[in-house]
């Protein structure tokens, strides 16, 4: 008879088998979500009494030490990020043309890993005008959307923020003046 293929379950987290995910960098986070989404195979893996392990005993109390070091590290690290992102702000522009019409421009988007092509073309089809992703003086990537919609943009990018937990990033809107030649 044919044998049956083993079944692996992988951590929703950091993508490992979840017998290794005590050997990764988001140990915490890992051992969250395991015990949310199948807290018998938790109940399995770390509330065993028993410790199956051929190391001597302080060699194993050296690998715990440094894999608890490194996975403090990495949490220090993700939140100072986080903390980095949220002082972070878009800048919205509304940027005069000809007689009546605007254009609005998107700044700073590029620091909360958005991509800007996919994010223009989004736009361009939500209100049905022309958006393109343009280099700034400062050789910044910024989407460029043409009509006046930025109440309407500023909206959507609050909204965005929100699925990403990141409320409290603010969203300035600018509005540039056009300076007009007297005859």
């Amino acid at each position: 008879m044919a044998e049956e293929p083993v079944k692996v379950l992988y951590c929703g987290v950091c993508t490992l088998p979840v017998e290794y995910c005590e050997f990764g960098k988001t140990l915490k986070q890992c051992k969250k979500w395991l015990k949310e989404n199948h807290p018998k195979e938790y109940n399995n893996l770390y509330n065993s009494d028993a410790p199956t392990s051929s190391l001597s005993k302080e060699r194993e109390e050296e690998i715990s030490k440094s894999l608890a070091k490194m996975q403090l590290k990495e949490e220090r690290k993700q939140e100072r990020e986080l903390r980095k992102l949220k002082q972070e702000k878009i800048i919205v522009k509304r940027i005069p043309r000809t007689k009546h019409k605007n254009v609005i421009a998107v700044c700073n988007l590029e620091q909360f890993d958005v991509d800007m092509k996919k994010l223009a073309k989004k736009f361009a089809s939500k209100f049905a005008t022309g958006a393109s992703v343009s280099k700034n003086l400062e050789t910044k990537d910024e989407i460029i959307i043409q009509g006046d919609v930025g109440e309407e943009v500023e909206e959507y990018l609050q909204d965005m923020l929100k699925k990403k937990g990141l409320d409290s990033v603010k969203i300035e809107f600018i509005e540039e003046k056009r300076y007009l030649r007297r005859k």
